[in-house]
């Protein structure tokens, strides 16, 4: 790998993204951040913004926003990859999810391409109970979603930047398709009552039906992202019931439980009921 090119980093500033850059930047390397408030910035919904983000670099990690299991994300997926290759950037790592139909058409369209591709496929993120949607009501005490006794593997974002920055920096990686989980499978009452063990917290969960999540979560959050949810619960969830070695097989460790990303992400106060405040302002 060239060390004197950035890594453009797609996503930079969310969940894998974010980690992705902290990985690289403290190793010295140079990174481009792939946003709309980049420089130069990126933007999925506008292609002229494709090649300049692109230019010069040496290396890009493909994070789809806002998710790449929406309809119509592989084509713009292929052809970002596409423009990739004709500005020089052979090293592509892509974020994708199990089970998820356009999450494999974008892999196909990727490997398709003649890049330096490795695929990071992903289970359920953790984070998702600390850094997004679900972190509201954790703070309140009571998560209600449309899942019951569905089992998931759910994966830490910090295994999948570790996976990320090897791919991007090791040529050994180059053609692997790694899928990633945790070391056991869980379902969602399972994981907040190990928040609220960690926590010291009382936190429910109540499985509710899918057409009240949606009702409910039309209220909070854009009409497309309730569609995209009520996808992955409805059509997803359940659907990938075990673990895989994708970590071990990436970075030679074994991958991090829930309970230590719930130990730990309660140390940093984030669950704690006294931030309600300060989420919502």
């Amino acid at each position: 790998m060239n060390t004197h090119k950035p890594t453009l980093v797609l996503g930079g500033t969310g969940k894998t993204g974010r980690r992705v850059v902290e990985r690289l930047t403290a190793r010295g390397l140079p990174v481009r951040i792939g946003s709309r408030s980049g420089a130069p910035p990126f933007d999925w919904e506008e292609r002229s913004t494709w090649a300049p983000a692109l230019e010069g670099a040496g290396a890009v990690y493909i994070s789809y926003y806002p998710d790449i299991a929406i309809p119509g994300a592989f084509e713009k997926v292929r052809a970002c990859a596409q423009v990739a290759l004709e500005k020089g950037v052979r090293r592509q790592v892509l974020l994708t999810g199990r089970g998820e139909e356009e999450a494999q058409l974008a892999e196909q369209a990727v490997q398709e391409t003649g890049a330096d591709w490795t695929i990071v496929r992903c289970a359920w993120f953790m984070q998702n109970f600390s850094e997004d949607f679900m972190l509201e009501s954790i703070l309140d005490g009571k998560l209600a979603l449309p899942a019951d006794d569905q089992l998931d593997p759910f994966v830490d974002a910090d295994d999948i930047a570790d996976v990320a920055v090897a791919a991007l920096t090791d040529d050994r990686h180059t053609g692997e398709l790694y899928e990633l989980t945790s070391p056991r499978l869980m379902t969602f009452a399972d994981a907040v009552g190990e928040i609220a063990s960690a926590t010291g917290r009382d936190i429910g969960y109540v499985p509710v039906a899918i057409d009240e999540y949606a009702a409910a979560a039309a209220e909070q959050v854009p009409a497309d992202f309730v569609e995209f949810l009520t996808y992955l619960f409805r059509d997803v969830l359940g659907n990938n019931a075990y673990v895989t070695d994708g970590v071990q097989r990436a970075l030679g460790r074994e991958p991090r439980d829930f309970s230590a990303y719930a130990r730990e992400t309660a140390a940093s106060g984030v669950w704690n009921s006294s931030a309600v405040n300060r989420v919502r302002r």
